[in-house]
């Protein structure tokens, strides 16, 4: 009797190891919305065990909650809902949920779950660094940016957007330009893709960053990556090829080369007036007839 008592005890135990209650699946923790031009990500940790997995559900503020097919009983630590999250100016909730293992059965009725933060993607993707060319006028007085929207993870009937399709009149650009090997940055924004930044110094090289502002987010929010910094080429004159120095012996030089030509030449003419009198004067004077 003790020996049916004992296999009956290690049963139930081998049971609730396998089919663990509500109460013995972890929870996930950090449970993070990661969001770049609209390509977004729910993340959490841990790794999940060989004895469970992890569900994803969400749903746009009053909606009915959804699952997304990849994220059902995974043993991965995130989920791709770019494509899920189709309207851009709702907001959204998700829960990750610890369930059995992909193929194991349970009689749980509610699963453990831990919830994430409020995402809404119009207001809260990060906008990555944009991309531009730079073009210098022929008076060398204005520069003009060609700005290349940046590219988002979404499609709309076969095309691929850009944040400008999708933030339109919302969208504009931070310039930021300063004097090349200089310290002081002056600034401008525009709603265009193709900025010009005028009334610059002639023969100067500038330097410019360029990075997305969405006015109507909230502050922090507002401004895209930093793109990478480009300069315009330089303008090569005596002042900025030379220095200082060198320029003021280059003009000494040259003076003191004119001193000599007029010194010379103010030689010559009095020796040639000299020899010209001299000329007259040794010449007899004529008789009279």
């Amino acid at each position: 009797m003790m020996a049916l008592g004992l296999l009956a005890a290690l049963g139930i135990v081998f049971f609730f190891c396998t089919h663990p209650t509500s109460g013995s699946y972890p929870t996930a923790q950090n449970v993070t919305w990661k969001s770049n031009n609209f390509k977004t990500f729910l993340t959490w940790e841990p790794k999940p065990s060989a004895n469970y997995s992890y569900t994803v559900e969400y749903s746009a503020l009053g909606m009915d909650r959804q699952r997304n097919l990849l994220c059902i009983r995974s043993s991965g630590t995130w989920c791709d809902l770019s494509d899920s999250l189709t309207d851009l100016k709702a907001c959204y909730t998700a829960d990750v949920l610890s369930e059995p293992p992909l193929g194991a059965s349970s009689e749980i009725i509610e699963f453990p779950y831990t919830s994430a933060p409020k995402f809404c993607p119009y207001k809260d993707t990060n906008i990555g660094k944009p991309e531009f060319k730079l073009e210098v006028s022929e008076d060398k007085r204005m520069t003009t940016l060609y700005v290349t929207d940046p590219p988002t993870a979404l499609y709309k009937d076969g095309r691929h957007l850009n944040i400008r399709d999708i933030f339109s009149k919302d969208l504009e650009y931070k310039v930021t330009y300063r004097k090349n090997k200089s310290t002081g940055k002056k600034v401008l924004t525009s709603n265009s893709s193709v900025i010009e930044v005028k009334n610059l110094d002639r023969g100067e090289s500038y330097c410019f960053n360029v990075q997305v502002y969405i006015p109507s987010r909230s502050p922090d929010k507002q401004l895209g990556e930093l793109s990478l910094t480009q300069c315009s080429p330089d303008d090569p004159t005596i002042v900025t090829t030379y220095s200082v120095g060198v320029i003021a012996a280059a003009i000494f030089l040259i003076l003191l080369l004119i001193g000599i030509v007029i010194a010379v030449i103010v030689v010559c003419c009095k020796h040639r007036n000299k020899a010209l009198k001299n000329e007259k004067e040794g010449v007899p004077l004529r008789d009279k007839v």
